[in-house]
């Protein structure tokens, strides 16, 4: 991150007044986030009565706690963990868990600390400055994919056996929805669970669980009723992940996320009670409907900061870059599209806040929380690819971040609901969705 004064330092030293005057207008016209261990002011003048509407000061202590974690535990090992092709997530996750980082939004009952959800979002903003983009979507999967139905309709008994350990970081958790033929479209899953007395005995297989090689329990989406009723006929269950019958057949080589582990999980008569049901049997749709809405949020506000941060790196890369006698910023080209990436990280950042601010009022924001994920998976892609443009030869390297985000987040747009189902989901919002 730049702060204003080196900007002003190094124009100087160019000893260009047409330069200076152009640098100024562009970049000393708005306050720059600066982050650091002893004092961290968010935002600047202006945008920290934007950040007002949904955080206080609170939420800003909970990001400095938070950030400490990230620069002594995670960052210093991303590169390593990147090259290895996987993370510790029991490792990270207990030290989270026991700095109360993975229950924020969770009740005090099981461990959590009781708060709404803008806490929620205000964490996956500060996630977003981790140096990757696998282990912030791990972490998302623990907090707001695979936990939030447990937490609000799951028995005590469930709770105490699931959502504890996983707020304490003793256990590691994955969402099991999508499948081989069946990845935005959740009603046409094939999953079944049968039920034989007390039981249900589950057959069937997931693809694309994040977490899958490590998780000690999936929150499992199947089929327990009447295979004609699309919508009524799912349940969300707690499944251990040492039971019989489970296998985990391979881990996915995917081109991003590379220290996330994702797995394709099969299930042959694997047996789990049926008191494992979370809340209601044959309520599993809408309760997954419910997770995905803070799932897409979280998606959104976790894009934030690594947005941020390229577009300041990408500024001094070109700052310091010299091309036919004068650095690259000072092409028109370049600074002004940065001027104009940065004005849709705020149109993004506004957006997000608003349907958060409407989320915990008690409306239904599902329309809006398609957007958010919408833009943020189309964002991230422009934006990131723009950037990359700049840097030249550098940009093609494992050598920069930029790089490793760009092939990372190009999977906002597939994840979660692809870019096409937000479509949809607002077409439907806005009336103009074909029979």
């Amino acid at each position: 991150m730049l702060h204003t004064r080196t900007f002003t330092s190094n124009i100087f030293k160019l000893q260009n007044a047409e330069h200076l005057s152009l640098y100024r207008s562009i970049f000393l016209c708005q306050e720059v986030k600066q982050k650091s261990d002893q004092s961290r002011e968010i935002y600047g003048s202006s945008d920290s009565k934007m950040a007002e509407i949904i955080y206080n000061s609170d939420h800003i202590q909970l990001q400095q706690s938070l950030r400490k974690i990230i620069d002594q535990e995670i960052n210093p090992y991303v590169d390593q963990w990147e090259k290895d092709g996987h993370f510790p997530a029991k490792t990270v996750f207990k030290k989270l868990g026991s700095a109360g980082f993975l229950g924020v939004t969770k009740p005090t009952d099981y461990g959590g600390l009781g708060l709404d959800f803008t806490y929620s979002v205000a964490m996956a903003e500060e996630l977003g400055n981790i140096n990757c983009g696998g282990v912030p979507m791990a972490i998302g999967v623990q907090t707001d994919m695979a936990t939030p139905a447990l937490a609000r309709f799951g028995s005590d008994k469930l709770k105490k056996e699931f959502l504890e350990p996983s707020i304490s970081g003793d256990s590691v958790a994955c969402l099991g929805v999508s499948e081989v033929g069946a990845g935005s479209d959740v009603a046409n899953i094939n999953t079944r669970g049968s039920r034989q007395g007390d039981d249900l005995i589950i057959n069937g297989g997931k693809m694309w669980i994040t977490n899958g090689t490590q998780a000690d329990w999936m929150c499992l989406l199947a089929n327990t009723g009447e295979q004609k009723q699309q919508h009524k006929n799912k349940s969300l269950i707690c499944l251990p992940m040492n039971l019989p019958g489970i296998t985990i057949a391979k881990k996915i080589d995917k081109m991003g996320m590379r220290c996330s582990d994702t797995a394709q999980i099969y299930f042959e008569d694997v047996r789990v009670p049926r008191s494992h049901i979370i809340g209601e049997e044959g309520k599993g749709f809408v309760y997954q409907m419910l997770q995905f809405q803070e799932e897409r949020l979280y998606a959104a506000a976790v894009l934030i900061s690594p947005l941020e941060n390229i577009i300041r790196e990408t500024a001094k890369y070109t700052l310091q870059r010299e091309a036919f006698g004068k650095p690259l910023l000072s092409n028109q080209v370049i600074h002004f599209r940065l001027a104009e990436l940065e004005t849709e990280i705020e149109l993004l950042r506004s957006l997000l806040y608003r349907t958060v601010a409407l989320y915990i009022a008690g409306n239904d924001v599902t329309k809006l929380a398609s957007m958010c994920k919408l833009k943020s998976g189309r964002l991230a892609r422009e934006l990131i690819d723009s950037c990359l443009q700049y840097w030249g030869g550098m940009g093609f390297t494992n050598d920069v971040l930029v790089s490793r985000l760009y092939r990372d987040f190009r999977l906002i747009s597939i994840g979660g609901g692809a870019d096409e189902v937000m479509l949809s989901v607002i077409c439907k919002y806005l009336n103009i969705l074909p029979k």
